[in-house]
């Protein structure tokens, strides 16, 4: 399978490889970083998140690209599709904190969205997060997310679904 490239005015958003390993490291083992995220993670469980998203490309035929700075090359966070074992598929993100402010989460969410309703022919995008994950619920608004239901997840919890219009904003 050939993974999508795509590039923004300031990122490539990549094929995840072992090669953004340190920034999932430096990411999962991060206690405010990562705690919307399952973490803080082990160095093994943070290996095998990245295997995960490896995988899903091959699994599901999308996933989360990995976003790169052009002008510096570095791995700054991820962004995409995820969908877990009996959840509904989400657009996720996490940006690297000394990345955080820049806009970054916003144009790699941009440039997925039109990926999937564009590419992949997706009738609609959604996503969700827990109820005190302020900032991505901020972002779903800033992306003219529209709350469209709240679900009882396979983790027990309540959540927000928003959906994602077409070009978003």
């Amino acid at each position: 399978m050939k993974i999508p490239f795509i590039k923004t005015p300031r990122l490539a958003l990549m094929e995840p490889s072992k090669d953004a390993f340190n920034a999932y490291l430096v990411f999962y083992s991060d206690l405010v970083a990562s705690q919307m995220y399952g973490g803080p993670l082990t160095k093994g469980q943070t290996w095998a998140r990245l295997k995960a998203d490896i995988g899903s490309w091959y699994m599901l035929g999308f996933g989360v690209w990995v976003l790169k700075e052009i002008d510096s090359d570095r791995v700054v966070g991820t962004c995409g599709f995820w969908k877990g074992c009996d959840w509904p598929t989400e657009l996720t993100w996490w940006i690297l904190p000394q990345a955080r402010g820049k806009g970054y989460a916003i144009e790699a969410s941009k440039a997925a969205i039109d990926h999937a309703y564009n590419q992949f022919n997706w009738c609609s995008v959604e996503t969700y997060m827990n109820d005190d994950n302020i900032a991505a619920r901020n972002l779903a608004i800033k992306l003219g997310g529209i709350k469209h239901d709240r679900r009882k997840f396979p983790d027990g919890l309540e959540r927000d679904v928003f959906i994602i219009p077409r070009n978003a904003e």
